[in-house]
């Protein structure tokens, strides 16, 4: 398929990992229309009109695209480079600074950089949260390579807790928000939406907090922010507020359905009785807990309340890849240990990083899973592998042992194809229209511009915190 998408296609031959309700597996023919899955059919097409592109997908195994619910493409060009420090320091020291240098074009490179690592993963959606500036090169790389995304400019307004570099008044963070949703929000057939993402309660006034609140439900628009990630970030927000964050969050009626939280790994039982009681969402992001050593969710114990729980690989330089197979793997084993081994099953990692990411990002309707009249954001994976077991032949597919294969033993080298919108993404390791010597060219371009542009003393200078 080319790059802009065949009207119709089939996808023939393949295992599908459907990912539905049953979370069912087939070996099944799956036709595409306009970007939609038309038909899932265990017959071959017996004839297939002129016009219609094909892929044959023999030996392989379909599922739907990751989902990754917390994500900063801003943030990717700074890999590598702030490394084994704590939350507050990596970010005052390092984030915070090399965030207040970006350039649109510097900006756009590093978007362009995690889009490519995204899709070459499998992952197909992501909750973005940008810096403060020039939040329409994100959007710009979003349109150009063909992700489904959810995108919003940071906001930070608060005079006392954010850097000169990265602060704005609240009037002109709001107003270039509401710019944004207006002429981006719902683009490329609806590919692309903007939410609001305040970067987390220190960083921001009540009044933007409670702004953002009316806009966002006036708009529809989701809420992205971070939350009780640090136990010094806790601390200095009950300093600030004189409460919890989710409390008060809450407080400031900002807790629904519409509002994505990242981390959640310090929460009081209340704090958990308020994320299940108004439907508000949490991200898991297990590689960057551990690398910034902020601790373990307690995430069996939120599935278990019925809050929903999504993944995200987080930001390059706290993690320090954007790669879903291995968020899938940690969550899976990281909660065994204190909880037994029946803990967090590959299959609800699986769904974690499916039907749980799309249903945080009010995109359940559109994605998550393999069904007819959903988008077709699919991956194609070759598990005919020595290193992860190979598939049965002449057997019906067993779901669970494909769910085992995926989440413990599968990763990016095992993918050979992603779709976005029935668009032919990536095939064979290479982005469609995105070589990957051309993107590097531009990324080294950026990476000597940020050089140029850093200071030491900025991001910095009248800052008491840090996020």
């Amino acid at each position: 398929m080319s790059v802009k998408g065949a009207r119709s296609a089939w996808i023939l031959n393949g295992t599908l990992v459907t990912q539905d309700s049953r979370r069912r597996a087939l070996r099944a023919h799956l036709r595409i229309e306009d970007g939609r899955i038309a038909e899932i059919t265990g017959r071959a097409p017996r004839k297939i009109p002129a016009g219609t592109t094909t892929f044959d997908a023999r030996g392989l195994t379909l599922l739907p695209g990751f989902v990754q619910a917390h994500v900063h493409l801003c943030q990717t060009l700074f890999r590598n480079q702030a490394d084994d420090l704590e939350l507050m320091d990596w970010l005052q020291k390092r984030i915070w600074v090399m965030e207040a240098a970006h350039t649109e074009e510097t900006l756009h490179a590093s978007a362009l950089l995690g889009i490519h690592e995204l899709l070459t993963s499998g992952t197909t959606t992501v909750l973005d949260m940008g810096t403060v500036r020039h939040t329409h090169a994100i959007l710009d790389a979003v349109r150009t390579t063909g992700i489904r995304a959810s995108v919003g400019k940071c906001l930070m307004d608060h005079p006392s807790t954010t850097p000169p570099g990265l602060r704005e008044s609240t009037r002109d963070a709001l107003m270039e928000a509401e710019a944004l949703y207006r002429d981006w929000h719902g683009r490329e057939n609806d590919r692309i939406r903007v939410s609001y993402a305040p970067r987390f309660v220190l960083s921001c006034t009540e009044h933007l907090l409670s702004q953002v609140r009316d806009d966002a439900r006036e708009r529809g628009a989701l809420i992205h922010t971070h939350a009780s990630e640090n136990l010094k970030e806790i601390q200095l927000v009950k300093e600030l507020v004189g409460c919890e964050n989710v409390e008060y969050l809450h407080q400031l009626g900002l807790t629904s359905r519409r509002l994505v939280l990242a981390h959640c790994i310090w929460l009081k039982p209340n704090e958990k009785d308020l994320l299940k009681r108004t439907g508000t969402h949490v991200v898991h992001c297990p590689s960057s807990n551990l690398k910034l050593a902020s601790g373990l969710a307690h995430v069996p114990d939120l599935r278990a309340r019925g809050i929903n729980v999504a993944l995200g690989a987080d930001g390059a330089p706290c993690n320090n890849n954007l790669n879903m197979f291995q968020e899938m793997r940690l969550a899976a084993l990281l909660h065994k240990p204190g909880n037994g081994p029946k803990t967090l099953p590959a299959q609800e990692a699986l769904d974690m990083a499916t039907r749980d990411g799309a249903l945080a990002l009010d995109w359940w309707k559109d994605i998550g899973s393999i069904e007819v009249g959903k988008k077709a954001d699919l991956i194609a994976l070759d598990l005919n592998c020595p290193e992860n077991g190979a598939l049965p032949q002449g057997k019906e597919p067993d779901p669970e042992q494909l769910a085992s294969q995926i989440v413990y033993s599968s990763g990016p080298q095992h993918l050979r194809a992603t779709w976005v919108d029935g668009s032919l993404r990536v095939r064979n390791g290479r982005v469609v229209g995105l070589p990957a010597d051309r993107l590097m060219e531009k990324v080294y371009r950026a990476q000597a511009a940020l050089r140029r542009n850093l200071s030491p003393a900025k991001g910095q200078k009248n800052s008491r915190f840090g996020r």
